[in-house]
């Protein structure tokens, strides 16, 4: 889970948070943020989701055997193989997740 805390973390740095304002965006306490960051603690996943839901982020859980099928997927721009290319192909997946607005 360590990955997925350093992605957190870069996330709350990247929107040019403090881990006192996450905490307070998330009804976290701003131990509790420190501890899962600085890895003193091994939080819980409702945590996690907590975090993430107040960056404006989903955690998905992935079967493994499916995970680097996605990854190739989402790296393509959602395109599946054999899927015409230029200014007149259908939308991807992937634009059509962009194009929605954070809520």
């Amino acid at each position: 889970m360590s990955n997925l805390v350093e992605q957190l973390a870069k996330a709350r740095q990247a929107q040019g948070l403090t881990q006192a304002e996450l905490a307070d965006k998330s009804g976290l306490s701003r131990m509790a943020v420190q501890k899962a960051e600085s890895g003193s603690t091994d939080p819980r996943l409702s945590t996690l989701e907590v975090m993430a839901r107040a960056l404006g982020m989903e955690i998905m859980l992935v079967p493994t055997v499916i995970r680097r099928d996605l990854e190739h997927f989402v790296q393509s721009g959602g395109r599946m193989l054999g899927q015409r290319a230029g200014l007149e192909a259908p939308a991807s997946v992937v634009d059509k997740v962009l194009e929605r607005k954070p809520r």
